[in-house]
């Protein structure tokens, strides 16, 4: 029933429902089912994501030595996320994580791979590492707020919220339209996955896909794990510096780089919003070639049909890629369309309290590309 191992939601046997990755695309009306989320009123099946529990006295400062997120003091019922680096810094894993008082949730999309790392690094301290993924399904809401004692389990969004020893390559909290995302995933027992969902729509919300919640994150310039990050994904390119990383803890792995990079030099790739022309009613696969004058500069991560925006994406680019380039998406078949940044990672690099040089800013770094 693990999600790596071909979950396929019961919810899926719903009329008008067109699967995609175990759970429903969409109901077969996926701008009402995005309207419906803006306004606060969706649900969603995400039991396609994957859960790992961290239980044991030593949980929180064991986490807080590995990962990038300063979880030593984390107060029980408080979201925040955080991200496994390799040595060399890159991402290679992101979690969003909550504490109940005595258990450590983390909700993945690599469940499986993270459970095994994390096991391999546990040594002579007291935790307990489970990919609990069979037991439990996250039910998306379009709203904030923590769980509480004696309630379920609940991840709230953090994004785009600079987080304390945080800080951001993009606009300020409070101008970024990622501000009017309202996010929330709450577990629930995976065998009652479908009573948890009829139950809200009981309640008035109507059941949303994941068409609905990809255009919603495109929107919000939010990055996600199986879509924006690649072998060589350093933080800073996709701005999660706001909400994963915190630069005053101790030593972790990659913090060398991520310090680097933050103090010293540029990342080497930046984070942007594409608006794709949709005169042909063809929208680029995810993986797809950005060109500039024909010679590639990057590539599309994810696309996605906005309600209102229409046909819009996030594309990882060259950093000195000019931001007011006429850029092209390449398709598998036909002529290129033309798409139009906006700005989610500033291409100068440089973050509003980034130290003062000392000498000569370095143009790039060479992280073991």
């Amino acid at each position: 029933m693990n999600q790596s191992d071909g979950w396929v939601s019961p919810l899926l046997a719903r009329p008008g429902a067109v699967a995609a990755a175990g759970v429903a695309w969409h109901y077969g009306d996926p701008v009402v089912e995005q309207r419906a989320l803006v306004a606060g009123t969706g649900v969603v099946d995400c039991s396609h994501l994957g859960v790992v529990t961290v239980a044991g006295p030593d949980r929180l400062s064991w986490l807080h030595s590995l990962t990038s997120q300063h979880l030593d003091d984390l107060a029980p019922w408080t979201s925040t996320e955080t991200l496994v680096l390799s040595p060399h810094g890159h991402v290679e894993h992101v979690a969003g994580v909550v504490d109940d008082g005595t258990t450590t949730w983390l909700v993945t999309s690599t469940p499986g791979d993270l459970a095994a790392w994390l096991d391999s690094m546990r040594f002579m301290l007291r935790v307990e590492v489970a990919d609990v993924t069979d037991d439990w399904a996250a039910v998306g809401e379009p709203r904030r707020g923590e769980g509480e004692p004696g309630g379920p389990v609940v991840w709230s969004d953090p994004w785009p919220t600079t987080r304390p020893g945080g800080t951001r390559y993009g606009p300020p909290d409070d101008e970024h339209p990622g501000a009017q995302r309202a996010w929330r995933l709450v577990l629930v027992p995976r065998g009652q996955l479908v009573v948890q969902v009829a139950a809200r729509e009981a309640a008035g919300a109507r059941l949303a896909g994941t068409w609905a919640t990809e255009a919603l994150r495109v929107a919000a310039w939010r990055p996600a794990a199986d879509h924006e990050v690649d072998h060589r994904t350093v933080p800073h390119e996709l701005d999660w510096l706001r909400t994963a990383v915190h630069l005053d803890k101790g030593c972790y792995r990659g913090q060398e780089t991520v310090a680097r990079v933050h103090n010293l030099g540029r990342p080497p790739r930046r984070l942007t919003m594409l608006h794709l022309d949709g005169s042909e009613h063809l929208l680029p696969d995810a993986g797809a070639t950005v060109l500039l004058d024909d010679a590639p500069v990057g590539v599309l991560t994810s696309a996605a049909r906005h309600h209102e925006l229409g046909p819009v994406g996030l594309a990882v680019l060259r950093r000195a890629t000019p931001v007011d380039a006429p850029l092209t998406v390449a398709l598998a078949e036909g002529d290129p369309v033309p798409a139009a940044q906006e700005v989610v990672v500033s291409p100068e690099g440089v973050t509003p309290d980034r130290p003062a040089p000392r000498g000569p800013l370095a143009r790039g770094l060479g992280l073991g590309r």
